[in-house]
């Protein structure tokens, strides 16, 4: 059983109880089961000597220095999915002349294999975080914020009081939602500068301050904490970027989603990857979504709006008659490649705020060409290295025929990897 098979479900805990003596077919009791059990595909299996017991015979047997008794009891414990118990139970009980068999039902926190993550859950925050970092002040205006994000393209930054301590993150979505900002940072970076100008001088007529619009209180790290702890507060929270403290709690650096999967594809990882016996490596098959945004690729710009909107998403995969992935349309897409005179309309159509313009492009001619693809059976530690190298952020597996199957994005990667640490 895999361990994201456990994870996803309760288990139920096998509990057999042997004396030491015992024998089956001429060689220990204990010893047949352990064969049998992992002959039958158990996850795994456990055998405990006693210190001291009595069975059926109320006979007392213990382990001391004065007396090595030849049959203490033995305990071999087994969990698993309810239905490879209930297959396997048929198997051994005949094999238990004199004992005991229990099951119980059990909640699996964690299970996992030495080779099984190839992240580096042990490694110190400070030895993987980027130390220069762009910050913002609390009391600077969102239009002095904003200016700093297109300056820097970073679309989430720390917000320091006038102590220099972490108060809150602000983000282009914290723009969006509480400041009247009307585009994410990916469709402003590829507007001309008249639009770029205009939102700018909207933005300095408000009186709002980034303490007033910020994220806060922000979700931090400490330099010393573990890599491991770092990436599952990450995951945990559904966040991009950790701010990193020393011990006096000032800010050294920020730890990115890209800066931990970084960590994944390093050759310390590929090489415990390499080592996971036969079916340890997790794939893409393992944790792939099901559901994917896609969009025709006829579809008119009007549909193709509705249709983000619809998806809660800011990419949908263009496909063709037969499901075959084309490329990939974004938000910035939808705006920039449309005439100029459309474009604000369209920013508003994606906020919800107005109809879509009756523009007659269609969803291939709004695409960027090309999706990276890749099989279900591809490892864990190769998908990451395909999602970093060329800096995508989605990767969609596809079948044998080519067709679109299932979605990997970042967060869906970080997540599986920190399954087993938590």
């Amino acid at each position: 059983m895999s361990p994201d098979e456990l994870m996803e479900k309760k288990a139920k805990r096998l509990m057999i109880y042997v004396g030491e003596s015992d024998q089956w077919r001429g060689k220990a009791l204990y010893v047949a089961l352990l064969e049998t059990l992992r002959m039958y595909g158990m996850a795994g299996a456990t055998v405990t000597r006693g210190l001291a017991g009595f069975g059926a015979h109320s006979r007392v047997h213990t382990a001391t220095i004065l007396r090595l008794s030849l049959d203490l009891p033995l305990i071999i414990q087994v969990t698993d999915s309810p239905e490879k118990i209930r297959g396997v139970l048929n198997v051994i009980a005949p094999m238990v002349g004199e004992g005991l068999i229990t099951i119980e039902d059990v909640e699996v926190v964690k299970y996992t294999h030495r080779y099984l993550n190839p992240l580096p859950t042990d490694k110190r925050v400070s030895d993987v975080m980027t130390r220069k970092v762009v910050t913002l002040t609390d009391k600077m205006s969102v239009a002095e914020a904003w200016d700093r994000m297109l300056k820097h393209l970073i679309k989430a930054m720390p917000v320091l009081n006038s102590r220099g301590e972490v108060v809150g993150m602000l983000t282009d979505e914290d723009l969006l939602e509480r400041a009247g900002l009307e585009q994410h940072l990916s469709v402003a970076e590829r507007l001309d500068e008249q639009m770029l100008q205009a939102e700018f001088t909207a933005l300095k007529r408000s009186p709002l301050k980034v303490a007033d619009v910020m994220t806060s209180p922000a979700i931090v790290i400490r330099d010393h904490e573990s890599l491991g702890v770092a990436a599952s507060r990450m995951a945990e929270h559904g966040i991009k970027r950790l701010p990193v403290l020393d011990e006096k709690g000032k800010l050294i650096g920020v730890l990115s989603r890209v800066d931990v999967l970084r960590q994944v594809i390093s050759e310390e990882s590929k090489k415990r990857a390499a080592k996971a016996p036969t079916g340890a490596a997790r794939t893409l098959g393992d944790i792939m979504i099901p559901e994917i945004p896609t969009i025709a690729e006829d579809a008119k710009l009007a549909d193709v709006v509705a249709r983000f909107l619809e998806a809660g998403t800011r990419r949908l995969i263009v496909v063709d008659d037969s499901g075959h992935p084309l490329g990939m349309v974004s938000d910035a897409d939808a705006v920039t490649r449309v005439q100029p005179a459309a474009q604000r309309n369209v920013m508003q159509a994606l906020r919800g705020k107005r109809t879509a313009p009756d523009e007659k492009m269609t969803a291939a001619n709004l695409m960027s060409p090309g999706v990276l693809t890749a099989r279900p059976d591809t490892a864990l530690v190769e998908a990451a290295q395909k999602m970093l190298s060329p800096q995508r952020k989605w990767l969609v597996v596809v079948d044998a025929d080519g067709k679109a199957i299932g979605l990997v994005d970042r967060q869906v990667l970080l997540k599986s990897l920190m399954h087993n640490h938590s």
